[in-house]
Formats: structure tokens, sequence, C-alpha cells
């Protein structure tokens, strides 16, 4: 990115408000000091960014897999049943 102040396309919504604000105040600089920091500041935002994609992303595996592991649990619980069920069928019948 070029050496110009951050325009608020850059900073979506998903921007924290204290980044934001960071911005506004660099914005506010002279040229020469908004020139020297604008770099680091774009540098931050799209570390933050990344993170909060990041940290969505896992939050859905998370949820997915909490999902998945009820499917297995009530799967596993359904085949102990039946296998219980079976086991008395032949018990009764004298099998085992």
């Amino acid at each position: 990115m070029p050496n110009t102040a951050i325009s608020s396309n850059q900073l979506k919504d998903e921007t924290p408000i204290e980044l934001k604000e960071l911005a506004r105040t660099i914005n506010a600089l002279p040229a020469r000091y908004r020139d020297a920091v604008t770099p680091a500041l774009n540098r931050v935002v799209e570390c933050s960014t990344r993170r909060r994609r990041i940290l969505n992303l896992v939050q859905e595996a998370l949820s997915q897999l909490r999902l998945d592991m009820k499917y297995l649990i009530f799967d596993l619980e359904a085949t102990r049943r039946e296998r219980d069920q079976y086991r008395e069928m032949l018990e009764k019948d004298g099998r085992i």
C-alpha cells in the first residue's frame, strides 16, 4: 500500500473501534508524520482483520465438531442399545 492516509474503505466494519480511532488521529497528523506512520497502521489493520477471520473459522470448526460429537454419541448409544437387545434375545433362546 502506498504511504497515504488510510481510507474509510480500508477500515471495514470488522476493524476494532480502537484502530478506527487511531486511523482518524493519524489522518489528522501533518503529512510528513502521517506518511511515516501509515504503513505501520495499514499492517496492523491487515493483521487484525486476518486474526478476526481466523478466529471466526476456528469458532465455526468448533461448532461443527460439537455437532459431530453429539451425532457420534447418539450413534454409539443406539448401537449399545441394539447390542443389548440382541444379547437378551440370544440369552432367551439359550444360545449364550
